[in-house]
């Protein structure tokens, strides 16, 4: 019986541990729509599905998409996500976008593709000089499940 006290305490002291090194979201927002961030929602700003800026991530091929990082000067310098190449309606591209390094992030989208050939974009969120604030794209073939993001986050 004696060796259940031991265990008992190395058991207290582990779970402790655990629950001390899990992350507390310091950011409550927990966009997972496009609706979230359109219309100025949570600071982005809607741009045109064809707008082209400066690539910074990407381009990324996911069978017959590209997924790209962009970013330029929409109401100030902006990121924002683009998917490219043979889409089809149900092909998604969305932008996850992150404060705290990557620890947590929110994402704005997913934004649907409706057509054959049609390029198509998250809303753009503006730049920040913190090395935490940072932006990846991604994108599916609709209803493959197979899901990529452009790495590192920018």
């Amino acid at each position: 019986m004696r060796w259940k006290t031991p265990l008992v305490i190395f058991v207290m002291i582990l779970t402790a541990s655990f629950a001390a090194a899990a992350p507390a979201s310091a950011d409550p927002i927990t966009a997972e729509s496009a609706a979230d961030c359109e219309r100025g929602a949570n600071g982005f700003v809607d741009i045109p599905d064809n707008l082209n800026g400066e690539v910074v991530r990407g381009p990324i091929v996911i069978g017959p998409i590209i997924v790209e990082l962009h970013k330029g000067y929409v109401q100030g310098l902006r990121g924002w996500a683009k998917v490219r190449g043979s889409t089809a309606a149900g092909d998604l591209v969305w932008m996850d976008w992150t404060r705290n390094g990557g620890a947590t992030w929110i994402q704005c989208g997913p934004f649907v593709v409706s057509h054959t050939f049609q390029t198509k974009t998250s809303a753009a969120q503006r730049t920040n000089p913190s090395p935490s604030w940072q932006f990846r794209a991604c994108g599916m073939v609709g209803g493959t499940g197979s899901v990529r993001c452009t790495e590192p986050w920018w």
